[in-house]
């Protein structure tokens, strides 16, 4: 069983590695971001005694980034079943949860190695994190990439058109960032936003690495990795059940 997770998992990282064009397509939008809000809104964020625009947005960008490249790992699932690499897959002799498991694990170290590569451009774009917190902001990109990963595998194990699935993603995933307080700060938001926040997920991603990148945030550390990792679970939980329905 470990082999076929490590195997299905270095197949996911070998695919992103070899794809030149998708890591440079990937990191456009964050780029875009980063450059057009960092540095367009920054005066008016600064007028409002707010501080570094570009130091606050960086932590909810690298969460951006994140959560696309993983929740979008569900569409291998579909490309796979329209292509047959996943009958094949799944007649071989080892478990499907191992399959499920690996696929996941690959999707979530591809995006927290996403996550990475943004933080290292928002730094040249002159983000100045806190130095000492960077492994554990990792080891937090890591667990929004499994959450997320897991979900868009629990989503494309539902589903066998590629456009529907792109169409509920994207649904979903543009409510989850713009909530998130990835562009703004939830600590003076109407209530009403306040708690539709709190009900997101990534809310408490961007909030982690917000404290341990620039030593601010809106929920305790505690309340952020409690979340993550029990909606973590969750999913993973909904994904190996419906992965393993899947009927080829």
């Amino acid at each position: 069983m470990t082999k076929a997770i490590y195997i299905m998992w270095l197949r996911e990282v070998k695919r992103f590695i070899r794809s030149k064009s998708r890591i440079v397509g990937a990191l456009g939008q964050p780029l875009l971001f980063l450059v057009a809000l960092g540095y367009g809104l920054g005066p008016v964020f600064q007028k409002a005694g707010q501080g570094n625009y570009l130091e606050f947005i960086a932590p909810g960008i690298i969460g951006m980034s994140i959560i696309f490249t993983a929740i979008f790992n569900g569409m291998q699932v579909i490309w796979d079943r329209q292509f047959g690499f996943l009958k094949e897959t799944l007649v071989a002799p080892v478990s499907r949860l191992a399959i499920m498991f690996g696929r996941t694990l690959g999707g979530a170290t591809v995006a927290a190695l996403q996550g990475t590569l943004v933080l290292c451009i928002a730094v040249a774009a002159g983000f100045r994190p806190l130095w000492v917190g960077v492994v554990p902001a990792i080891i937090v990109m890591l667990l929004i990439a499994l959450l997320f990963s897991a979900l868009g595998i629990t989503v494309a194990s539902k589903l066998r058109d590629m456009q529907g699935f792109q169409l509920i993603m994207n649904f979903l995933v543009m409510p989850l960032f713009f909530l998130s307080g990835a562009l703004f700060p939830l600590n003076n938001v109407p209530k009403a936003l306040l708690i539709v926040a709190q009900f997101d997920p990534l809310s408490y991603g961007v909030d982690a690495l917000r404290h341990f990148l620039i030593g601010a945030g809106t929920f305790s550390l505690a309340t952020d990795f409690g979340v993550l990792v029990v909606v973590s679970a969750v999913f993973l939980f909904l994904g190996a059940r419906f992965f393993s329905q899947i009927e080829i």
